[in-house]
């Protein structure tokens, strides 16, 4: 009987941590649908074809490179090893946390779209995935955390918190976008001798639909940092939505009903609350999440209009801004004072933000600086004119309209 209820115990931790892995893949046809939604139609198939393509790449190079540097485990070995007495759970956790890696790539996409060339780019993702993104991610959750957390712990008084990535993955993909964006420069025509001229998007729906795919896995995203079925927690669920509601109402309200402000109002909020979520009162969570969609509200109109930074999905705002944003609430509204479960610090989550702000401006400036370098980053004017989808991919989103 021991034996059998020991291998349900190791059967459902796979699924479980399957079921969320497959759900945070999902997220994945979020992030294209939420880009091909607020491009213009000219870019359509270029952002889904981005995505696909960010994804596949970034599967190689975190199996072979990236995961062995995080977690000191590498795959070459039979297949027989890889399933051990566990089911394979070492290769499921691997496939979960190639989908926070993943999202990586995902983010930048966001905000370099319509005016990057295809292959540098796919070339900037797999460094990040494959080298910079695990190093990072090592020393918050991996074979490298030891000492760095020993030492927040000894003079910052706790450990740094971070329970499902509003640092390690949001903060670090969002301050990596930045350097790309003010390298690539604005597209042809955003900001014209001084003056702002907005590019409209090109589908709300598709934008709409984004907002919900990511939305919906994001409960995997949170719930499933478990890892374990034994560790699942109901807090986690009722956090991430309540930062989730709050970042859609703060939104309605602060954008006076911008379809284009709520839909990503939601995201904000679930970014924010990935750090604490396991922490946080939901009333706490509700507040943390609604003044994260404030800082994307007024951060991204700040980034467009008065820094006239074009960061096409304000992915800087969003993931960079909010995810620091995350990463700091943790320790203010994680405390036992606002309801939290406390044994987080304020002074500890502060300085892990900040460490990530300076790792990934520090590295993103560096890769795309060399890539721009080597190779050239952006499109030339007649093809940015044409469109990526004709210039790269040579077919239109919608070929039939063409015809005749």
């Amino acid at each position: 009987m021991e034996v059998s209820l020991a291998g349900l115990q190791r059967g459902g931790d796979v699924l479980f941590l399957l079921l969320g892995a497959v759900m945070v893949f999902a997220m994945h046809a979020g992030f294209a649908f939420l880009e091909v939604g607020s491009v213009r139609e000219k870019s359509q198939v270029n952002a889904f074809s981005k995505i696909l393509t960010d994804w596949s790449v970034s599967t190689v190079v975190y199996f072979l490179i990236g995961y062995p540097i995080a977690y000191g485990i590498n795959f070459i070995m039979p297949a027989a090893s890889l399933m051990g007495d566990n089911q394979g759970y070492g290769l499921v956790r691997f496939f979960f946390l190639l989908c926070f890696a993943a999202c990586i790539p995902a983010i930048i996409s966001g905000g370099i779209a319509e005016r990057a060339k295809f292959w540098p780019q796919v070339v900037a993702g797999a460094i990040f995935v494959g080298f910079s993104y695990p190093v990072f991610e090592s020393l918050i959750w991996g074979r490298n955390s030891a000492g760095l957390q020993a030492f927040f712990e000894r003079n910052l008084g706790a450990q740094f918190h971070d329970f499902a990535g509003s640092v390690v993955v949001h903060s670090i993909g969002g301050w990596l976008a930045l350097p790309a964006v003010l390298i690539l420069g604005p597209r042809m025509g955003r900001f014209v001798r001084g003056r702002s001229h907005a590019i409209p998007v090109s589908n709300i729906p598709f934008l709409a639909l984004g907002s919900w795919i990511l939305a919906v896995g994001w409960f995997g995203f949170n719930v499933m940092s478990a890892q374990k079925l034994n560790g699942i927690s109901g807090l986690v669920a009722v956090n991430s939505l309540a930062a989730m509601v709050g970042g859609v109402l703060f939104a309605q309200v602060a954008s006076r009903n911008d379809p284009g402000f709520v839909h990503n109002g939601a995201l904000a909020g679930l970014i924010a609350i990935c750090a604490g979520s396991d922490l946080m009162h939901p009333i706490g969570a509700f507040f943390v999440g609604g003044i994260g969609s404030l800082i994307f509200v007024y951060g991204y109109t700040f980034e467009q209009e008065k820094l006239q930074i074009d960061d096409v999905l304000g992915v800087w705002p969003l993931h960079g801004v909010i995810g620091t944003w995350g990463g700091i609430s943790a320790g203010i509204f994680g405390a036992k004072a606002l309801g939290g479960l406390g044994g987080v610090s304020f002074l500890a989550q502060l300085a892990g933000s900040l460490l990530a702000v300076f790792y990934a401006l520090v590295t993103g400036f560096v890769v795309y600086y060399l890539i721009d370098k080597c190779f050239g980053l952006r499109m030339t004017q007649e093809d940015e004119f044409a469109g990526p989808d004709l210039s790269i991919h040579k077919i239109h989103a919608y070929p039939e309209d063409r015809i005749g």
